[in-house]
């Protein structure tokens, strides 16, 4: 038998992921890298602490959501963002989180793009 598994939406994975590509586009550490299992490297738990921080924020998610679109726990969702709000004391690092938090809104609460086949 599987372990107890949460069902999530595939919009709360779309966010996820999106935030995680930006984290990933502005830090230079991949998504396949902050999404690894194992062997996932410093820098790379941090990038990813960023994203569920991001996602959490951004989208004013409870963290029992957030940490189900990741794939975790509550308790290290929390983990990860009482450490970016102690990073947060850094304004460079403020002011960085601050802009992906509204480029994440943004493209999140725009209107759907119809697409046509």
């Amino acid at each position: 038998m599987d372990g107890y598994r949460v069902p999530v939406t595939e919009g709360d994975r779309i966010r996820a992921a999106l935030v995680t590509q930006m984290v990933a586009a502005a830090t230079g550490v991949s998504a396949e890298r902050m999404g690894a299992r194992h062997n996932r490297g410093s820098l790379a738990c941090r990038a990813r602490w960023l994203a569920i921080y991001l996602t959490h924020i951004a989208f004013g998610w409870p963290l029992e959501r957030v940490s189900h679109a990741f794939g975790l726990n509550r308790a290290t969702a929390s983990a990860a963002c009482r450490w970016v709000e102690d990073e947060r004391d850094r304004p460079a690092l403020d002011l960085w989180l601050d802009r992906l938090e509204t480029c994440a809104r943004e493209i999140c609460d725009a209107p759907p793009c119809e697409l046509t086949s």
